[in-house]
Order: structure tokens, then sequence, then C-alpha cells
């Protein structure tokens, strides 16, 4: 007998990155990543693939089924496949986001169900084991699973504050690639005091000044061009920071800002691209039941 799910979750940027405190802040974004689990009795194993990286490390979507399927003490193997249009390491939250649709995917093939929170904390349990996060990224797991802005304390996986929130949302993605693991956690760490600064802008729901103060701090912190920032200043942009441990920059923009911040950045030079998209406000299950309609 052969068991087949489907499911998929948002992409996620930053307002507060966790790193320095423990504490963080995201939103879900309208850009997916999709996942397809397909097992079977006879299967001993979990095999993983990524679309369009053959070469890409698959173990975080492999640990994230074995997870759930020792969860309910099956013995089933087969295979996970994922296709994403969030780009990999780039601070965009592809690994939260290809957790979550792994996990539900999987619960799906089986016929079982979890509580929310049961779900986001398989994912980062997974990216733990797999050593992709440094924190547990449990504020990103959250904003990819629930969507809208998430406040979060990470270390005692708590979900501090959720509401929605209407923008649109301007991506500058560098064709470099950044992984979490290689972070320069002590250096981070030092900027705690001043970014809980900004983690208390975003709890009164100043997420544009939280998310700017956020990004001047962890552009140095880590060694990322501040420029991006200021070009965005420029166009008028309230708020615009760098998404995770980077590279990318992200920004709450209006049409007029977005057309104008896109020309700033398109005439930096930096190759990459750039990507227009929205704060998601629906969480992984609904995104899931519309994609298999």
């Amino acid at each position: 007998m052969r068991y087949e799910g489907y499911a998929c979750a948002s992409g996620a940027g930053t307002i507060i990155n966790a790193i320095a405190t423990w504490k963080g802040a995201a939103f879900g974004i309208g850009l997916k990543t999709h996942a397809k689990v397909c097992l079977a009795s006879k299967e001993k194993e979990i095999r993983g693939s990524i679309e369009g990286r053959p070469e890409g490390d698959s173990r975080l979507i492999e640990r994230c089924v074995e997870l759930v399927l020792e969860r309910f003490g099956l013995a089933l193997g087969g295979t996970v496949q994922t296709r994403s249009e969030i780009p990999l390491a780039g601070g965009l939250k592809s690994s939260s986001a290809a957790a979550n649709a792994t996990v539900l995917a999987t619960l799906e093939a089986i016929d079982e169900t979890l509580p929310s929170f049961d779900i986001v904390k398989l994912g980062v349990r997974a990216a733990q084991e797999v050593g992709v996060t440094v924190t547990g990224a449990f504020d990103d797991a959250c904003a990819s699973f629930f969507g809208g802005i998430v406040l979060t304390d990470n270390q005692n996986m708590r979900l501090v504050k959720r509401e929605e929130y209407a923008s649109k949302v301007l991506i500058f993605a560098p064709d470099k690639k950044v992984f979490s693991s290689q972070t320069n956690v002590k250096r981070s760490r030092l900027l705690a005091p001043y970014v809980n600064l900004a983690y208390a802008l975003a709890l009164e729901g100043d997420y544009e000044k939280a998310m700017t103060l956020n990004g001047f701090l962890y552009c140095n912190a880590l060694g990322f061009e501040p420029e991006y920032l200021f070009r965005a200043l420029e166009c008028g942009v309230k708020g615009v920071s760098l998404s995770g441990t980077g590279p990318a920059y992200i920004a709450f923009v209006n049409a007029e800002e977005a057309g104008r911040l896109r020309e700033a950045w398109e005439a930096s030079g930096l190759k990459g691209q750039i990507i227009e998209t929205c704060i998601n406000n629906k969480d992984a299950i609904s995104l899931s039941k519309e994609g298999s309609n």
C-alpha cells in the first residue's frame, strides 16, 4: 500500500533576528515551498530531493518525515520531494518553509493530524538535529506556518504575539548564498542590548522602525553592506532590513515606493534578483488546502 501527501508553506522575512537575544519577530511572505511525500511499507528508508538542486542537502526534509513517522510508531519508507519559489540560503526562511511543508505532507500521507504548535516544533527539532539553524528558528517557523507578523521567545518556544498586517514587500536577493549555521554568533550576541530596543518597538507595533534598526545592527555585525538600507530610506521607505543572516534585504513598501526602490537597488550593480510580493497572512494548512483544489 502506498501513502501520498502534499502540502505547502510560505517563506518569511525578518523584523528582529533572534540570534542576539533569542527573541525574534518575522512575517510570512507570498513565496511558497511545496512538498510531496510518498510512503510505502516495503520501503526501508526516506530519500529526499530538492527540485532544481540535485546536489542539494536533503537531510532536513528527510528528518522531518522520520520524526513524524516516529511520532506515530510507523515503519515506512519512501520519498520526499520539495520545490520552492524561495531563494535558498538567502535569509528568506526556505528551511522553515520546507520543514513545515514536509511535516504537513507527511501527516496527510498517513492520514493523521497534530496540533499546530506540535507541527512547528517537529520542524524546528529537525532543523536543530541536522544543524541548519543557530537559534532553532522558532520565530521563522511560526511566521512560515501561521502567517502574518509573529513575535516569539525562541528559547522557550513561545509565541508572544501574532497579528495580520497588510503590506507589499520588496526583496533584493543577491546571488550569493549564506547559510545560517555559519553565522558569527558570538559577535551577534554583542548586539543584545540594542536588539532588545528593536524588539520593544516591535512589541509596541512599530514594526517598520524595529526592522530598520535590526537591519543596521546586523549588517554591521555580520559584514553586509548597509548601503541598500540607505537606498531604501532615500526612497521614502520606513521599514527595511537584512533578512535573517542575509544576504537578502527586505522592505515594506507601497506601490510608489516599490518602483523607486526597485530602480535604486537595480542601480547598485550587485548581481541578484528583485522580487515583489506581499505579506502572507494565511496559515500553512489553509495554503495547502488551496493548493490541492
